[in-house]
């Protein structure tokens, strides 16, 4: 895990970052402004979601979260009811901590790390204001202290607890703790000294590396491991957060099916099951959900996985040719059969079939098939014997079958001996939370495979991948990011008028929160053409520098401002450089050499 991520180009200019409060107030160390977080909340009512960023979220009762905290207490004790609680504190930190390095990428260091004290407020768990912040990503060092007011758990747990002697704001020590050490690189641990629940006046809480608190970070940090009653190991170096049992990269699911939600998790589930059996399969769902991707992962977790897996589109293949390719052909067998060939039953004899589109096999196809089934051989086109063939079928159409045995183009004694294990594939519309790991996968398939160097999405790049309806499921999503990935620049995100170029309808009514606050209605139509967070931010601190305005100038310098306008213009004259050039009154060869100087284009565009 690297810390900092795409921040490095802030670090030299931030490296070293120290609030001190003997000198300074507490309201002088200022947040920058929420809505570039608030703009990540959507809300969408069709599904019943809603998302922060790429990640689902919970508007839940504080009282339930409450009532459930007492229940854990009491039934499992207090130090197993503060373990799950803080890891599940720890886990929502590294989620926001990946989520601020997006927002904020050029944005100075303090900005990428206050996202997460501002998430303490957008979440609702109360106020955090910094005391004194101090980190060095090169050198390894943080220190970090906050004050918090009106926490939400400090609330819940004094209304069934008296005052005591421990305090009691367990998740969100779980994700101080788990934010700055996804943001750092290195194990941080934050632990509370002061705490509501224990009489004081708000909650006071100090961060350090591990190794720097000593014997006395033990008891604490035990409750952010999995096995928190097992024996410690505290190392002073680099840990990888996935050691605390936290989800997968993409890049490690890259050989198979990627995803996360319920959906996906329910037919890996039957895949893993089905695995180890001779059984006959039949995957079901819509085209492009991905069935033959789930048939070679089930081939390769069985027992057939040394031997081949063989592939056939049955509605590929002429109707008069089917039966040749299946079971084969001997010379002479019909005008043009020059030579005996094996068909894919015996190309596969030991390992896997799979038939895709079966629903479209004609009647004498499906009779052969049956009968491959029932007796395990084939007969050649043209052949006087039959051979003996070891294969397992799996088999995937889009179909309804049963509506079409009752419509008499499906053999009804076929469709029970392929319906031995059906396993349902939904569609990706109904599995949203998958989108941004597939979106991720996709990118680094396609940046390896066309050369490329695509460093991500823009937030209306993700708006708009979450709020599309995808009809063509996820093949149509890998063709939209292979398309965005060939029209982006290198060392740039892909943006959304990258991907939605060939007339995509957003028909799903979602809302997001307002600058003040409130739920207004989101257009995703309108997330293709809607001014983006850079020209947001390059255009709000020119004006606060031109107007004497604000306390800053964002930090904007005068590289991102010509930036800006060199790739304005030219998505003005839409791609014309000598057009774009008119625009900003230079020549063409200036044009030309600007661009090139900064990425915008290709050495010889």
């Amino acid at each position: 895990m690297k810390g900092g991520g795409r921040a490095q180009a802030a670090m030299a200019r931030d490296r070293l970052l120290v609030v001190d409060p003997e000198k300074v107030d507490h309201d002088k160390v200022r947040f920058p402004d929420l809505a570039d977080l608030l703009a990540r909340l959507r809300f969408s009512t069709s599904d019943g979601r809603i998302w922060l960023d790429d990640q689902r979220m919970l508007l839940i009762h504080a009282k339930s979260l409450g009532a459930l905290r007492r229940e854990m207490i009491e039934v499992l004790g207090m130090d197993v009811a503060r373990g799950f609680l803080t890891r599940m504190g720890y886990r929502a930190g590294v989620h926001d901590a990946q989520m601020a390095r997006k927002v904020r990428s050029k944005t100075t260091l303090k900005d990428i790390f206050v996202v997460g004290p501002q998430m303490h407020c957008l979440e609702g768990i109360g106020v955090s204001e910094a005391v004194r912040l101090e980190f060095d990503l090169e050198r390894g060092r943080h220190y970090g202290e906050f004050l918090w007011t009106s926490p939400v758990e400090d609330e819940e747990h004094i209304r069934y607890f008296s005052i005591g002697d421990e305090p009691a704001c367990w998740m969100q020590i779980g994700y101080a703790s788990g934010f700055s050490t996804e943001f750092m690189g290195r194990q941080v641990l934050y632990r509370e000294v002061e705490c509501q629940s224990m009489g004081h006046s708000a909650c006071r809480i100090v961060g350090k590396l591990v190794e720097e608190w000593g014997d006395e970070a033990a008891q604490d940090l035990r409750y952010m491991m999995s096995d928190f009653f097992a024996e410690l190991s505290v190392s002073s170096g680099k840990r990888s957060v996935s050691a605390l049992g936290l989800p997968k990269t993409s890049s490690e699911l890259a050989d198979g099916p990627v995803g996360i939600s319920s959906g996906f998790s329910a037919v890996m589930h039957m895949v893993r099951k089905v695995a180890p059996t001779q059984a006959t399969v039949l995957f079901l769902g819509e085209s492009g959900v991905g069935k033959e991707v789930f048939a070679r992962t089930l081939h390769r977790m069985s027992s057939r996985s040394g031997k081949s897996f063989v592939a056939v589109n049955c509605a590929a293949i002429p109707e008069q040719l089917i039966e040749s390719e299946l079971f084969g052909v001997e010379r002479g067998a019909f005008t043009g059969a020059m030579q005996s060939r094996p068909g894919r039953f015996e190309r596969a004899d030991g390992g896997t079939l799979f038939l895709d589109e079966i629903g479209t096999l004609s009647s004498s196809a499906q009779g052969k098939l049956l009968r491959v089934l029932q007796e395990g051989e084939i007969e050649r086109l043209g052949d006087s014997h039959t051979r003996k063939v070891d294969v397992r079928l799996i088999a995937a159409t889009n179909a309804d079958l049963r509506e079409e045995v009752r419509a008499g183009r499906f053999r009804e004694d076929l469709f029970f001996r392929l319906n031995v294990f059906p396993v349902c594939i939904a569609p990706l519309r109904e599995r949203r939370e998958d989108i941004p790991l597939l979106m991720s996968h996709f990118l680094t398939k396609y940046n390896q495979l066309h050369g490329r160097s695509l460093t991500g999405f823009t937030q209306r790049a993700v708006d708009a991948m979450l709020s599309y309806e995808w009809p063509g499921n996820v093949r149509e999503m890998e063709n939209v990011i292979e398309r965005g990935v060939i029209l982006g620049s290198d060392n740039g995100p892909v943006d959304s008028s990258h991907l939605f170029t060939s007339g995509e309808r957003f028909d799903e009514r979602r809302f997001e929160v307002g600058r003040e606050g409130r739920l207004v209605v989101s257009d995703p139509a309108a997330l293709v053409s809607e001014p983006d967070c850079e020209l947001d931010r390059v255009s709000k601190g020119v004006s606060n520098l031109l107007l004497g305005e604000g306390d800053d100038c964002g930090n904007v310098s005068l590289d991102e401002v010509e930036t800006l306008l060199l790739k304005r213009a030219l998505a003005r004259a839409n791609g014309n450089v000598a057009a774009a050039a008119r625009l900003l009154g230079i020549t063409r060869p200036q044009m030309v050499y600007r661009l090139k100087s900064r990425g915008i284009v290709d050495e010889g565009e």
